[in-house]
């Protein structure tokens, strides 16, 4: 039996435990953005994911992404409630680490994809709606895409796509279930937002920024080389995308925004992520530059459409993702269309085309499914009231 490296279980522990922590910093970003009446039911939303999505990681999700390969998604029982995850190598998947934490890194990835969802029906849905909406989307969504891009027989990785960290697995899964659930359910009583607390949005940005290293350092599954590199792209390509946001703002507003600057930091680290540790510094620079530009575009398109996406998952994350998956076809340095080859850019148009699709269709359907059991939607009046005292008898202020 191989034994663990004592310096890449360190980095792994760690790492998970920055990667955690984006949860709640995620709950300070979005609950700033919110109004104060529902500004606890929001961050309570990222909250409980932690809790919720931990509980199905250990007794069937892991199972169902890491699991022996059924072709589709992992065997529900090779590590059903845990069994099997032990504290020796599993050289299938990490060479160096414990099995077992290689489970509790993937798992904190699992938490925070549905908490970023949430963004695009803030202010309008029920608690209860919103436990069965997380749930059906790990089981059904999250599970089967990790299955298919990260475990060794997953279809997507056969191929040769490229996902660093969570580009496709959880940020273009998130952007479009956003879109879908954006669409799907019913608008606000109010057609704007108004931000409450800004301070909590830059709180919020500056431990996803903090936590981003864990996320895609971490996923060297080792303390080396390449987990040096994905620290410094990542770190290059969110002050290059706040830097490039603020620019838009000033020249589009006549005003820097700090909450702009937050969004555009977030964008480069979702960028960034597919990417991470398979291109040059020079490269994340780039990467930092492009990506909000598009973001910037589709939020301005999608405030001069009917879409209630609320605040903006879809331009950020789904988009963020999709043209960081698509650069990191360009600028990988093997493999890349700058080394001269293009196979790898059509496996991820392709991959991005079926995953994009897979996801807004299963996501309709869930909602379809959670509107059968329960009414997600809130009422004027309710609107009106608040969720945080609806919903949870508690207020923020």
């Amino acid at each position: 039996m191989a034994t663990f490296s004592a310096g890449d279980t360190a980095w792994l522990l760690v790492a998970s435990g920055l990667v955690l922590l984006m949860t709640p910093g995620l709950a300070l970003f979005y609950g700033g953005m919110v109004s104060k009446r529902n500004m606890l039911s929001t961050m309570f939303q990222s909250f409980i994911s932690m809790a919720l999505i931990s509980v199905l990681w250990v007794l069937v999700g892991f199972s169902l992404a890491f699991g022996n390969s059924l072709g589709f998604v992992g065997n529900p029982l090779t590590y059903l409630g845990f069994a099997n995850v032990g504290y020796d190598v599993n050289p299938a998947f990490a060479t160096t680490i414990p099995f077992a934490l290689f489970a509790l890194f993937q798992m904190k990835f699992a938490i925070i994809t549905p908490a970023l969802i949430t963004g695009a029906f803030s202010e309008r849905i029920r608690f209860k709606a919103y436990l069965y909406f997380a749930v059906f989307f790990c089981l059904f969504i999250y599970c089967p895409i990790a299955h298919w891009t990260w475990h060794p027989e997953g279809f997507l990785r056969k191929w040769g796509v490229l996902d660093f960290a969570g580009g496709t697995v959880v940020h273009i899964t998130a952007g479009v279930a956003a879109l879908a659930s954006a669409l799907l359910l019913k608008r606000k009583s109010e057609n704007e937002h108004n931000p409450s607390q800004i301070p909590f949005v830059l709180t919020g940005t500056g431990l996803l920024w903090f936590g981003w290293f864990g996320f895609n350092g971490g996923s060297s599954l080792a303390a080396n080389g390449q987990a040096v590199q994905a620290f410094l792209t990542t770190n290059t390509a969110s002050a290059a995308a706040m830097l490039t946001w603020v620019f838009l703002d000033w020249h589009y507003r006549g005003k820097p925004s700090a909450m702009g600057a937050c969004i555009g930091s977030v964008v480069g680290l979702v960028a960034i992520t597919p990417a991470a540790g398979y291109v040059s510094v020079i490269s994340s620079l780039a990467i930092g530059v492009i990506a909000p530009v598009v973001s910037y575009y589709v939020v301005r398109w999608r405030t001069r459409t009917n879409i209630d996406d609320t605040l903006d998952v879809f331009p950020c994350h789904g988009v963020g993702g999709m043209v960081g998956m698509l650069l990191t076809a360009v600028f990988a340095q093997e493999g890349g269309v700058i080394t001269g080859s293009w196979k790898l850019l059509g496996m991820h148009v392709l991959a991005l085309g079926i995953v994009t699709v897979y996801t807004f269709v299963v996501t309709s359907a869930g909602i379809w499914l959670i509107k059968r059991f329960t009414e997600p939607e809130i009422s004027r009046e309710v609107a009106d009231l608040g969720l945080d005292l609806h919903q949870h008898g508690e207020r923020a202020y």
